[in-house]
């Protein structure tokens, strides 16, 4: 069964990296449906997680967020978490380090124990 988020080695380290400056961080993406898609780093607890935010997965010991219609187009995908070069300009964690975090997907069929396809069975 394969994880419904995933990090590459580059987004690994960086999440180590900005956990041991800042303590355990979360993650929260709110739009986008493909690849592309900026997700924003905080410290844990930092980014108030609305009711219908879902918990897609866990990267480690950090939860990644999406929001609610986000997590409908991601029934059957896997987002894999990236780093690229270049700077954001928001409040993720970070910023000002020359590189950022980016979103991919993968298009498969995610065997997700329980999961009709309706959202709301993952929820956090």
């Amino acid at each position: 069964m394969a994880e419904q988020v995933v990090a590459t080695p580059a987004a690994v380290k960086l999440i180590d990296e900005l956990t041991q400056q800042y303590g355990p961080v979360m993650f929260h993406q709110s739009g986008g449906c493909c690849d592309g898609s900026v997700p924003l780093c905080f410290r844990l607890g930092e980014f108030r997680v609305g009711s219908r935010d879902v918990l897609l997965g866990m990267i480690g010991e950090t939860p990644f967020y999406v929001g609610h219609a986000q997590a409908e187009y991601l029934t059957r995908t896997q987002l894999v978490l990236d780093v690229i070069p270049g700077d954001i300009d928001s409040f993720s964690l970070e910023a000002g380090t020359g590189v950022r975090f980016l979103s991919r997907s993968n298009a498969c069929a995610v065997d997700l124990p329980g999961v009709d396809g309706s959202v709301g069975l993952r929820d956090g």
